[in-house]
């Protein structure tokens, strides 16, 4: 009796694993239509109303409405993640404790010097022709060497056509800009030129900035008017020339190993909206700037437009480092941006 009462309680144990296991293989699938769920992590340099910040806001919500909510960008502008310290961000990105980022060409090319190679003086004459070489060959040139560095490419955006301002005085000419201290970002491009105009260039961090002109330590800076409005800088310096000398652009990023373990449908739809992030941004920072422009000369600030042949005088000095640095950076990266290599810098390119 002992015996068949052990074989019943067997018997109704393995029935109830047997039905357990049913019910986890009967567990309904997800459906072929729907995104996989995933967390990733985004980091930028920004503050919370740059324009690589708010393109980031606008990509994470395009990813999230399109995928009903199941994949979710987490977004960590001014460099949280890493204390504010933008090298460790860029390292981060590279070994993958950070899923996506945005920077400027200026910090990546702590990576890899060729990604400056659009910032080469006077490359662009506008921020059409700049998009428009970026989206056509630009864009593949950088796709090439970030994925030297275990990133992939996902897009580019407006930083700025650069503009100078100084509280010392107005400057036309590159004498006005002689033992000039003037922030410029960590690139080598940026330290080369003003270095070649007589100026002493000094890299500083954004945070900084703003103090060190209240302080006297620094004179004179380098950004759009977009950047300028973001950090009040127009509220701490008289005078502004208006001259286009650089192009700057993000880069929009991930880490090529975390990026391949998502779902091929998923790596689509990052590729997809950051494009259209990317764009709209570009758009609204190109108005932007427009009514920034009247905004700052309302408020006091002098603007200069330099002359064609005030710029060409500006042109012509750093005529040798533009020959430089296009045989630095090579053939086949200034073909990718269109920079004639036979040209020079009183050609506009």
């Amino acid at each position: 009796m002992r015996h068949g009462l052990i074989s019943i309680v067997f018997f109704l144990i393995v029935l109830a694993l047997a039905s357990g296991c049913s019910e986890q293989r009967e567990e309904p699938k997800r459906n072929s239509e729907e995104y996989e769920r995933v967390r990733l992590v985004m980091t930028a340099n920004g503050t919370d109303i740059g324009i690589e910040t708010l393109t980031m806001k606008r990509f994470a919500k395009l990813v999230a409405d399109a995928s009903g909510g199941n994949v979710h960008i987490e977004l960590y502008p001014n460099d949280e993640l890493t204390g504010g310290n933008t090298n460790e961000a860029v390292r981060s990105l590279t070994e993958g404790a950070v899923d996506l980022g945005a920077y400027v060409t200026g910090t990546m090319s702590l990576l890899d010097p060729r990604l400056e190679v659009a910032t080469i003086p006077w490359s662009f004459s506008s921020y059409q022709e700049a998009r428009q070489v970026i989206d056509d060959t630009g864009g593949d040139y950088y796709a090439k060497i970030l994925s030297e560095y275990g990133l992939v490419y996902l897009g580019s955006t407006h930083n700025a056509m650069r503009q100078l301002t100084s509280n010392r005085n107005p400057m036309r000419t590159p004498e006005d800009l002689h033992g000039m201290k003037i922030r410029v970002l960590g690139g080598e491009v940026y330290r080369l030129f003003f270095a070649a105009l007589g100026a002493e260039p000094v890299p500083l961090g954004w945070s900084e900035l703003n103090i060190a002109i209240r302080q006297g330590v620094i004179e004179g800076q380098e950004n759009g008017f977009f950047l300028m409005r973001s950090g009040h800088l127009n509220e701490i310096q008289k005078y502004m020339t208006v001259w286009n000398y650089l192009y700057e652009n993000y880069l929009f990023v991930a880490n090529r190993k975390v990026f391949e373990q998502l779902e091929p449908k998923t790596q689509a739809l990052l590729r997809d909206k950051m494009r259209e992030a990317c764009e709209w941004s570009r758009d609204y920072l190109e108005a932007e700037e427009k009514k920034i422009r009247v905004q700052f000369a309302a408020e006091g600030l002098e603007i200069i437009d330099l002359t064609p042949a005030e710029l060409g005088v500006f042109k012509e000095k750093v005529s040798p480092l533009r020959e430089k640095l296009k045989a630095k950076y090579g053939a086949e990266a200034c073909k990718a941006f269109r920079i004639d290599m036979a040209k020079k810098a009183g050609d506009g390119k």
